[in-house]
């Protein structure tokens, strides 16, 4: 897989928020709203301490893939204030042998994470929103798609609510850390499908 060499189409603002890619010196912000329990429950990657953390994600491949999403404040004298992260990972599309340089980098992965003091406001479906914006426009991609945990009803909610389709329940397919095989829920939405909100993309 690869991540998107583009950066001039970042930040990305809407009305209530920003999202840019992520630097290392926010790799402890994002830590503070991961390490919390009823969020990292639903991680597939949730390191037990902010070094092993901070080892994670400096790996350059995965910083590269990683955007932070920004609360604007009402005071342009403010900075903005991180509440949340967002992966974006662009891969290649299944094809055949003859056709395979076709469906190199035309989908993208998508994950995302908000701090809990932050739900509940629609800030997560503004910022999904936003971003599919940007991979269905200026990134040109032909698909997005999206995993979670079937007992992850936040984020498969948020999907639905996005316009994306469930294509795969999948029956304990997933090896939860705490032991227990959990059902799998993936969606996905097509280039076409989809209606760009945020201007100018």
């Amino acid at each position: 897989m690869t991540d998107s060499p583009r950066t001039d189409i970042w930040p990305v603002r809407t009305d209530r928020l920003q999202i840019r890619p992520m630097s290392a010196p926010d790799i402890d912000a994002m830590w503070q709203w991961r390490r919390q329990p009823d969020v990292n429950r639903w991680l597939g990657l949730a390191p037990a301490t902010i070094e092993a953390f901070r080892e994670r994600y400096l790996d350059p491949e995965r910083l590269a893939s990683m955007h932070i999403v920004e609360l604007l404040p009402a005071d342009d004298d403010l900075a903005p204030v991180p509440i949340g992260d967002i992966m974006i990972r662009i891969g290649d599309g299944w094809a055949q042998l003859e056709v395979a340089d076709q469906a190199k980098g035309v989908e993208a992965e998508l994950g995302w994470v908000l701090d809990p003091d932050h739900t509940g406001r629609g800030y997560a479906t503004e910022a999904i929103r936003a971003v599919i914006d940007v991979c269905f426009g200026p990134l040109a991609l032909r698909r997005v798609h999206a995993g979670c945990f079937a007992d992850n009803e936040p984020s498969w909610r948020l999907m639905e609510r996005l316009g994306m389709r469930r294509e795969e329940f999948s029956r304990k397919t997933a090896l939860h850390r705490s032991g227990e095989w959990l059902d799998g829920l993936n969606y996905g939405i097509l280039a076409e499908e989809w209606t760009p909100t945020v201007r100018g993309l």
